[in-house]
């Protein structure tokens, strides 16, 4: 396999360097898992196909797809391409039984995800010298090292302040005057209340890039904490199975979608339904195919995000992926209405009261599925009734624009329970 540096690729690589590398990549990436990952053998063996049947990028269609049940089904280490002893580090991510899904990576794997780190870094304004402030965790979560490993690679001074703590958070902002900070965009609006509790301007704060991601967060998120702390805020995309954050990150100069490191990762758009290809601009499911990982390597990997391909701009030799603002597996349906998180968000910004902070609770009385959304108003916008009013209006504005019919409780000023780290926006107590 030829091998190109992540920290090789620069503005100036064509799109047919790109897709050179990616077919021969492809090719060795698909051997790779074939012969050292019994499971993904036996999915290619009962869908009639072999390594030897790729010859361009278009026969990537005709292999099996790796979901996140294949993870969990060969915990804790069946989906590794390489002996135990060979992986330099093992991260993992929480499931929902308990045990997580565990993820490998070779001293190769770990220097890739450096210079991929490194690259996303530097496209969202981040230059050698700079102070970056980590408040993602550290820890089994690949987002604190990942970050950390990127900004040391880049040559930044790194603070691994990792999440929680917002007083100190806070301290720290304002002793050390870092240039960047990388978190959640839910906890950097926690960060927020911690500079408002202690009387500071967050627009005063030394703080120029923010680079947030580990969660699905909207373009008026973006404005309240760009207005909120005179930054720049970008998107940063990855996810564990993939190799961690620095999969596709935004550049600060157009902030037009993440440019996704195609030297490293493949994407395809599919119908989530059908499982059909779809061509770049429509909407569908994104899935990636790890190009060049060693411990672990992924095929058509199903990330349930949902999202669009485009050229590139900045990058011209990487397509652009739209900012993610659901999944299919996060879809709400509500008495036959489809609707997503990211929608109820989108609305709440949009108004003058809300603080950023809401939880979205799904109830059922009887036959009846019913919606609730709680929301936290501003401190200037707080009368200590509940601003009726406003709840009325927003009711409204939810049915005419997405239709349906929920309730909306404001509550005051540090009411809801901050996250610090992904924001778990939807509670369904329904049966």
């Amino acid at each position: 396999m030829t091998m190109m540096a992540a920290s090789d690729v620069t503005e100036r690589v064509s799109r047919d360097r790109i897709v050179s590398l990616q077919t021969e990549r492809l090719a060795w990436s698909l051997r790779h898992a074939y012969e050292n990952v019994p499971l993904y053998r036996a999915k290619c063996v009962a869908a009639g196909v072999h390594p030897s049947d790729f010859r361009g990028l278009s026969d990537l269609a005709r292999f099996p797809f790796t979901v996140k049940h294949d993870l969990r089904a060969s915990y804790p280490f069946g989906m590794f391409a390489v002996p135990r002893e060979k992986l330099a580090r093992i991260h993992g991510s929480s499931g929902t039984t308990g045990k997580p899904i565990v993820v490998g990576y070779t001293r190769a794997d770990l220097d890739m995800w450096a210079d991929v780190m490194a690259r996303s870094l530097r496209a969202a304004g981040a230059r050698p010298g700079m102070m970056v402030h980590i408040a993602y965790g550290y820890g089994l979560f690949t987002g604190g090292l990942g970050a950390h490993c990127g900004a040391e690679r880049l040559g930044c001074s790194v603070v691994p302040m990792s999440g929680g703590m917002t007083e100190r958070q806070v301290q720290l902002l304002v002793d050390f005057k870092p240039d960047v900070i990388m978190v959640t965009p839910s906890y950097m609006l926690a960060i927020l209340d911690g500079f408002v509790k202690a009387g500071l301007d967050p627009r005063a704060s030394s703080l120029r890039f923010g680079i947030f991601g580990a969660e699905p967060w909207t373009n008026p998120m973006r404005q309240e904490i760009e207005r909120n702390f005179a930054m720049d805020a970008t998107d940063i995309y990855g996810l564990s199975e993939v190799i961690g954050p620095g999969v596709a990150q935004e550049c600060v100069e157009t902030k037009d979608g993440l440019h996704i490191w195609e030297d490293q990762f493949f994407p395809e758009i599919i119908d989530p339904e059908t499982g059909e290809v779809l061509p770049d601009g429509a909407r569908g499911e994104l899935v990636f195919t790890s190009l060049t990982k060693e411990a672990l390597p992924v095929i058509r990997y199903r990330t349930r995000d949902l999202t669009r391909l485009f050229p590139g701009t900045v990058w011209p030799a990487m397509r652009r992926m739209e900012k993610v603002t659901g999944r299919s597996d996060d879809m709400i349906i509500l008495r036959g209405v489809n609707l997503f998180p990211s929608q109820i968000e989108e609305a709440l910004l949009a108004t003058e009261w809300c603080a950023g902070h809401f939880v979205i609770e799904l109830t059922r009385n009887g036959r009846m599925d019913e919606m609730t959304v709680q929301a936290e108003a501003r401190e200037d916008h707080w009368d200590g009734k509940g601003i009726t009013g406003a709840a009325e209006r927003f009711v409204a504005k939810i049915k005419d624009t997405i239709g349906v019919t929920t309730r909306v409780v404001i509550h005051p000023p540090g009411a809801l329970e901050r996250s610090v780290g992904k924001a778990k926006r939807v509670i369904d107590k329904r049966a």
